[in-house]
Protein backbone atom coordinates (compact mmCIF):
# COMPACT_ATOMS: atom_id res chain seq x y z
CA UNK A 1 0.00 0.00 0.00
CA UNK A 2 1.42 3.36 -1.26
CA UNK A 3 1.59 5.44 1.75
CA UNK A 4 1.89 8.78 -0.29
CA UNK A 5 -2.11 7.69 -1.53
CA UNK A 6 -4.90 9.39 0.46
CA UNK A 7 -8.86 8.68 -0.69
CA UNK A 8 -11.16 11.69 0.36
CA UNK A 9 -14.29 10.12 0.45
CA UNK A 10 -16.46 11.99 -1.41
CA UNK A 11 -17.12 12.85 -5.70
CA UNK A 12 -17.94 16.37 -4.62
CA UNK A 13 -15.45 18.31 -6.75
CA UNK A 14 -15.87 21.27 -4.06
CA UNK A 15 -14.73 19.56 -0.99
CA UNK A 16 -12.20 17.71 -3.24
CA UNK A 17 -10.74 21.54 -4.01
CA UNK A 18 -11.05 22.14 -0.65
CA UNK A 19 -9.18 19.28 0.02
CA UNK A 20 -6.64 19.70 -1.71
CA UNK A 21 -6.00 23.65 -0.51
CA UNK A 22 -6.67 22.19 2.94
CA UNK A 23 -3.75 19.31 2.54
CA UNK A 24 -1.53 20.70 0.25
CA UNK A 25 1.57 20.56 2.53
CA UNK A 26 1.00 16.78 2.94
CA UNK A 27 3.44 14.60 1.12
CA UNK A 28 0.35 13.06 -0.01
CA UNK A 29 -1.43 12.43 -3.16
CA UNK A 30 -5.01 12.92 -2.65
CA UNK A 31 -7.37 11.31 -4.98
CA UNK A 32 -11.25 10.89 -4.86
CA UNK A 33 -13.67 7.72 -4.72
CA UNK A 34 -14.09 7.86 -8.71
CA UNK A 35 -10.09 8.44 -8.89
CA UNK A 36 -9.58 5.30 -6.78
CA UNK A 37 -12.36 3.20 -8.71
CA UNK A 38 -14.98 2.81 -6.25
CA UNK A 39 -18.50 2.94 -7.10
CA UNK A 40 -20.60 2.72 -4.29
CA UNK A 41 -21.63 4.63 -2.01
CA UNK A 42 -21.60 4.58 1.70
CA UNK A 43 -25.35 5.36 3.12
CA UNK A 44 -24.84 7.83 6.23
CA UNK A 45 -26.76 5.84 8.52
CA UNK A 46 -25.31 7.32 11.69
CA UNK A 47 -27.14 9.59 13.69
CA UNK A 48 -24.37 11.43 14.65
CA UNK A 49 -21.46 13.04 12.77
CA UNK A 50 -19.05 11.24 14.63
CA UNK A 51 -20.62 7.66 13.48
CA UNK A 52 -20.61 8.49 10.01
CA UNK A 53 -17.50 9.75 9.66
CA UNK A 54 -15.95 6.92 10.93
CA UNK A 55 -18.18 4.67 8.86
CA UNK A 56 -17.24 5.95 5.92
CA UNK A 57 -14.11 6.11 5.94
CA UNK A 58 -14.02 2.47 7.44
CA UNK A 59 -16.21 1.29 4.68
CA UNK A 60 -14.69 3.37 1.53
CA UNK A 61 -10.98 2.22 3.24
CA UNK A 62 -12.17 -1.43 2.61
CA UNK A 63 -13.54 -0.66 -0.49
CA UNK A 64 -10.53 1.05 -2.31
CA UNK A 65 -7.99 -1.22 0.36
CA UNK A 66 -5.96 2.61 0.71
CA UNK A 67 -5.77 4.76 3.73
CA UNK A 68 -8.97 6.84 3.46
CA UNK A 69 -9.89 9.74 4.77
CA UNK A 70 -13.43 11.11 5.85
CA UNK A 71 -15.76 13.73 7.19
CA UNK A 72 -19.13 14.20 8.39
CA UNK A 73 -19.43 17.98 8.67
CA UNK A 74 -23.00 20.38 9.17
CA UNK A 75 -24.50 23.25 10.27
CA UNK A 76 -25.81 23.80 13.79
CA UNK A 77 -28.11 26.59 14.62
CA UNK A 78 -28.79 27.34 18.02
CA UNK A 79 -32.15 28.72 17.71
CA UNK A 80 -33.25 25.88 16.26
CA UNK A 81 -32.08 23.30 18.57
CA UNK A 82 -28.97 22.36 16.68
CA UNK A 83 -30.84 21.91 13.21
CA UNK A 84 -30.11 21.09 10.36
CA UNK A 85 -27.18 18.96 11.76
CA UNK A 86 -26.33 15.60 10.91
CA UNK A 87 -29.07 16.32 8.27
CA UNK A 88 -27.76 19.14 6.76
CA UNK A 89 -26.95 18.14 3.45
CA UNK A 90 -30.61 16.33 3.36
CA UNK A 91 -32.09 19.38 5.03
CA UNK A 92 -35.96 19.00 3.99
CA UNK A 93 -35.85 15.87 2.31
CA UNK A 94 -37.31 15.58 -0.72
CA UNK A 95 -38.79 18.88 -0.71
CA UNK A 96 -35.08 20.47 -1.39
CA UNK A 97 -33.62 19.44 -4.50
CA UNK A 98 -30.84 21.92 -4.39
CA UNK A 99 -28.38 24.10 -1.64
CA UNK A 100 -30.43 27.19 -2.81
CA UNK A 101 -33.45 25.10 -1.87
CA UNK A 102 -31.95 24.44 1.60
CA UNK A 103 -31.10 27.45 2.46
CA UNK A 104 -33.89 29.22 1.55
CA UNK A 105 -35.66 26.65 3.80
CA UNK A 106 -32.92 27.68 6.75
CA UNK A 107 -34.24 31.06 6.18
CA UNK A 108 -38.11 30.30 6.06
CA UNK A 109 -37.22 28.18 9.73
CA UNK A 110 -35.38 31.20 11.27
CA UNK A 111 -38.11 33.52 9.97
CA UNK A 112 -38.18 36.13 12.80
CA UNK A 113 -35.82 35.22 14.69
CA UNK A 114 -33.54 38.69 15.51
CA UNK A 115 -30.22 38.77 15.01
CA UNK A 116 -28.83 37.95 18.37
CA UNK A 117 -30.42 34.77 18.35
CA UNK A 118 -28.66 33.75 15.02
CA UNK A 119 -25.68 31.85 16.47
CA UNK A 120 -24.77 28.88 14.83
CA UNK A 121 -21.72 27.08 14.08
CA UNK A 122 -20.54 24.50 11.56
CA UNK A 123 -19.06 21.41 13.08
CA UNK A 124 -16.40 18.91 11.32
CA UNK A 125 -15.56 15.56 12.34
CA UNK A 126 -13.17 13.87 10.40
CA UNK A 127 -11.67 9.97 10.56
CA UNK A 128 -9.08 8.21 9.06
CA UNK A 129 -9.05 5.00 8.38
CA UNK A 130 -6.14 2.18 7.30
CA UNK A 131 -6.56 -0.08 4.23
CA UNK A 132 -8.78 -2.99 5.55
CA UNK A 133 -11.18 -0.41 7.35
CA UNK A 134 -9.45 0.17 10.82
CA UNK A 135 -10.34 3.49 11.85
CA UNK A 136 -7.22 4.96 13.64
CA UNK A 137 -8.36 7.98 14.69
CA UNK A 138 -10.49 10.74 14.63
CA UNK A 139 -10.80 15.12 15.32
CA UNK A 140 -13.08 17.37 15.70
CA UNK A 141 -13.36 20.87 13.96
CA UNK A 142 -15.32 24.02 14.26
CA UNK A 143 -16.09 27.65 13.05
CA UNK A 144 -18.59 30.04 14.99
CA UNK A 145 -20.45 32.79 12.99
CA UNK A 146 -24.72 34.04 12.48
CA UNK A 147 -26.96 33.37 9.92
CA UNK A 148 -27.63 36.13 8.06
CA UNK A 149 -30.88 37.26 6.53
CA UNK A 150 -30.11 36.77 2.92
CA UNK A 151 -27.14 34.67 0.85
CA UNK A 152 -24.26 36.74 -0.05
CA UNK A 153 -21.43 35.72 -2.12
CA UNK A 154 -20.06 33.46 -5.05
CA UNK A 155 -16.99 31.16 -3.16
CA UNK A 156 -18.32 28.09 -1.67
CA UNK A 157 -20.84 25.98 -1.83
CA UNK A 158 -23.54 24.68 0.78
CA UNK A 159 -25.20 27.12 3.47
CA UNK A 160 -21.77 29.29 3.35
CA UNK A 161 -23.52 32.23 1.71
CA UNK A 162 -25.61 32.79 4.81
CA UNK A 163 -23.33 31.93 7.15
CA UNK A 164 -21.74 35.68 8.61
CA UNK A 165 -18.26 35.49 9.97
CA UNK A 166 -18.11 38.29 12.84
CA UNK A 167 -14.58 38.87 12.72
CA UNK A 168 -14.49 39.10 8.83
CA UNK A 169 -18.16 41.06 8.77
CA UNK A 170 -19.01 38.69 5.52
CA UNK A 171 -20.06 35.52 4.84
CA UNK A 172 -17.92 32.45 4.24
CA UNK A 173 -19.31 32.43 0.38
CA UNK A 174 -17.12 36.37 0.13
CA UNK A 175 -14.13 34.96 1.08
CA UNK A 176 -11.45 33.76 -1.05
CA UNK A 177 -10.76 29.93 -0.84
CA UNK A 178 -7.22 30.50 0.73
CA UNK A 179 -8.86 32.43 3.69
CA UNK A 180 -11.98 30.23 3.74
CA UNK A 181 -9.27 27.43 4.13
CA UNK A 182 -7.53 28.84 7.07
CA UNK A 183 -10.52 29.85 9.59
CA UNK A 184 -13.42 26.70 8.31
CA UNK A 185 -14.55 23.85 10.15
CA UNK A 186 -13.02 21.48 7.96
CA UNK A 187 -9.83 23.53 7.87
CA UNK A 188 -9.60 23.38 11.48
CA UNK A 189 -9.98 19.26 11.43
CA UNK A 190 -7.72 18.93 8.89
CA UNK A 191 -4.85 20.72 10.63
CA UNK A 192 -5.43 18.33 13.50
CA UNK A 193 -5.95 15.29 11.52
CA UNK A 194 -2.35 15.54 10.01
CA UNK A 195 -0.78 13.81 12.84
CA UNK A 196 -3.57 10.95 12.83
CA UNK A 197 -2.27 10.75 9.20
CA UNK A 198 1.36 10.76 10.43
CA UNK A 199 0.89 7.60 12.58
CA UNK A 200 -0.14 5.94 9.84
CA UNK A 201 2.66 6.41 7.53
CA UNK A 202 5.22 6.07 10.56
CA UNK A 203 3.75 2.21 10.95
CA UNK A 204 4.46 2.15 7.13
Amino acid sequence: MPASVLVVATRNQGKMREYRELLAGWPVELISLDDAGVSEDVDETGDTFLANARLKASEYARLSDLPTISDDSGLEVHALAGEPGVYSARYGGDACHSDADRVALLLANLNGVPWDRRIARFRCVTAIAAPGGAVIGTVVGSVAGMIQFKPEGEHGFGYDPVFHLPSLGQTIAQVPLEIKNSISHRADAARKARNVFQTLVDQE
